[in-house]
């Protein structure tokens, strides 16, 4: 019985580090590619996403009834319901991730992106703005605070705000250039 529990953990260990490594893989190339937020898919980028195994889910389902919390099956799950745009379900696990490591910002972040996603735009400002906080070298919180301040606030100072201070921590690079450029622009319509 003692062998077939180790077994046990040790497969649900693999699967939960193989989907960790897959899922940042595919953030890290995905990342900063000018889209802006995840919602902004185009409908063909959302078609071509690859397909999440429900075994998968399961898997980690199974390892948080063994292990609460455990903090990387939280994590992954809410990873997973995030790219499969199940946005309850991932604020929910992200949520719990954040009750065991608070000051997790790139957790926090996508908590964030969630929560524009169901329209609670207010939540998502404070837990941007709250990441940033946690982590002050954050670029993505920041980012996008940004996009939400402009997009959903029109709050053209806001975001200004928001851009600045990322250019503070990154000053230069493509995406400080293609920010620069969108300060312009706002200052330009809010004048």
């Amino acid at each position: 019985m003692q062998k077939e529990k180790l077994i046990f953990y040790v497969l649900v260990s693999l699967v939960v580090g193989f989907i960790i490594g897959a899922v940042s893989g595919i953030k890290y190339a995905t990342k900063d590619t000018g889209r802006g937020m995840a919602g902004g898919k185009t409908k063909e980028q959302v078609a071509n996403m690859p397909h999440i195994p429900e075994e998968e889910i399961r898997l980690l389902e199974d390892a948080l009834k063994a292990d609460p919390n455990n903090l990387n099956a939280l994590i992954s799950l809410g990873n997973i319901y995030f790219d499969t745009n199940n946005p309850n379900k991932a604020i929910e696990m992200y949520s719990r991730a954040l009750k065991i490591d608070p000051k997790n910002a790139d957790v926090r972040t996508d908590m964030a992106i969630m929560y524009r996603n169901i329209k609670d735009i207010d939540r998502a400002i404070k837990e941007f703005r709250q990441a940033a906080q946690d982590n002050p070298k954050h670029l993505n919180s920041r980012y996008n605070l940004g996009v939400v301040l402009l997009h959903d606030k029109q709050d053209f100072k806001g975001a200004i705000a928001a851009w600045e201070d990322l250019l503070r921590i990154e000053p230069v690079g493509e995406r400080a250039e293609r920010i620069r450029q969108q300060i312009n622009q706002l200052k330009e319509l809010a004048k």
